[in-house]
């Protein structure tokens, strides 16, 4: 196990069982650039080239806890960045599940296609990559189990909340408090806020 996972796990930031494995087994190295991989083990975010970054591992931690995907679920992760939420779920979501990784700038798209593939998981159909705007979600595969959004909004898009299944969860980054929702029926959301949080803006057309 890394330093980087214990020390996650010691904060209280990783405690599910297949999350915490996923950590362990897909390495945060795998998914920066080279000048940055002596501090792969570091809780900071990095940069990833593009005017981009990959998120600090504590705040990705917390996503993925109160998200909780599991085995079999179908996820999109918008705002994929260089692969590394992308390849973390595809791990969770084993054989049976999805994940659509969906990202604004094109370079990065192949970047995150091409680190995630290093574990065979864009080969074996767990994971997509497409370019496009997050803000609108992916509807041709909708409905989801869990939506991540790895960037700044302003406002909670709609379109997102209606591509959620019933007990489906959203969690995003809005005026830098972590947004949590999980859908109850059509009209009605459970949602916590997290304050505290800084991440790039959600690029949008």
């Amino acid at each position: 196990m890394s330093k980087l996972v214990n020390d996650l796990i010691k904060k209280g930031c990783l405690r599910t069982g297949r999350t915490v494995d996923a950590f362990s087994e897909i390495s945060r190295i795998e998914f920066l650039p080279e000048e940055f991989a002596k501090q792969a083990d570091a809780d900071v975010a990095l940069p990833i080239g593009h005017g981009q970054t990959i998120s600090q591992p504590s705040a990705v931690a917390l996503m993925f806890e109160l998200l909780a995907p599991k085995e079999g679920d179908r996820i999109l992760d918008v705002g994929s960045g260089s692969g590394w939420t992308t390849a973390l779920f595809a791990y969770i979501v084993g054989e049976k599940g999805k994940v659509i990784a969906l990202e604004r700038k094109e370079a990065l798209k192949k970047i995150g296609e091409y680190n995630t593939d290093k574990f065979k998981y864009v080969k074996e159909g767990r994971a997509q990559f497409f370019l496009g705007d997050g803000s609108k979600g992916f509807p041709a595969e909708a409905p989801f189990d869990c939506i991540l959004v790895s960037a700044n909004a302003e406002t909670i898009p709609e379109e997102l909340k209606e591509q959620l299944k019933l007990g489906g969860k959203l969690v995003i980054p809005v005026r830098n408090s972590l947004i949590y929702l999980e859908k109850k029926s059509e009209e009605e959301y459970i949602r916590e806020e997290y304050p505290g949080f800084s991440f790039v803006p959600l690029i949008i057309n």
